[in-house]
């Protein structure tokens, strides 16, 4: 059974685990571990809902975006900044 291991064995760890956590510890454990299984199956079904939301959407006409405004051009001309006295820097 279990590679060895038989359900006296199991029995006996579940006994020392309960004598050093104690009832209370494991009552929260297991009720943080259901409701983390049960946000996880919430959250995948939600996402497929989204998944099929967005296959409709997709057959829908996107919005578009145009720019009317002529625009403004600005012509600059980079000059570089001589150091003032490169024994400053030193």
């Amino acid at each position: 059974m279990l590679g060895g291991i038989s359900i006296w064995q199991l029995l006996i760890v579940l006994g020392i685990i309960i004598l050093v956590f104690g009832t209370k510890k494991l009552r929260n454990v297991g009720t943080d571990l259901g409701g983390a299984v049960k946000g996880f199956k919430k959250a995948v079904h939600e996402e497929d809902k989204e998944g099929e939301n967005k296959d409709a959407d997709a057959d829908k006409p996107q919005a578009k975006v145009s720019h009317d405004e002529t625009g403004n051009t600005y012509d600059v001309q980079a000059e570089e900044k001589k150091a003032e006295q490169s024994d400053e820097r030193k």
